[in-house]
């Protein structure tokens, strides 16, 4: 017997492709105010990144954000730096068109003013080589501070798959 799964789909449509959000057998009630803020800035700065929109990313994270992420090789990246070397060559990487997924974001909520955002990411894209589709994932947490009446995001760690399928 199959559990009946609520899929809530919420599309960001970007010129790369689109983000969408998958909650699992979650009501709806159980999603709402700051944590619904939370998990659409996350949307919305996924969609930035497969979009290779510098500019929205830069604007939804603060100058000295922190990451954890497979392109650093198990170092500690702070700064913008790494971030815009990625976006500035992402025109080159991207392999056609992509669709991302959030799976069962869980957000747990730190005070007023900051959160953290826990999912499975899930990139679909087409492989150049075989014209296979494939599927990237990874795991990844972000942290969100609230401030000026906006989020941004101040942390992430990311495990798994590179952000973007390269050549």
């Amino acid at each position: 017997m199959f559990i009946p799964l609520l899929l809530l789909l919420l599309s960001v449509k970007g010129l790369s492709g689109s983000v969408s959000l998958q909650l699992a057998g979650k009501p709806l009630d159980d999603v709402g105010g700051r944590k619904q803020e939370v998990i659409e800035a996350t949307q919305k700065l996924i969609a930035a990144i497969m979009d290779g929109d510098y500019d929205t990313y830069q604007n939804m994270t603060v100058p000295g954000l922190t990451s954890f992420e497979p392109e650093a090789l198990g170092h500690l990246v702070e700064g913008m730096d790494f971030h815009r070397f990625i976006f500035d060559h992402v025109s080159i990487m991207v392999v056609g068109l992509t669709h991302t997924t959030l799976l069962s974001p869980h957000v747990h909520l730190l005070g007023d003013n900051a959160a953290c955002v826990s999912y499975v990411r899930l990139t679909q894209y087409a492989d150049p080589a075989s014209g296979r589709l494939r599927t990237a994932t990874s795991e990844e947490t972000r942290v969100w501070h609230h401030r000026d009446g906006r989020w941004r995001n101040v942390h992430f760690h990311r495990s798994g798959s590179p952000t973007v399928p390269t050549k």
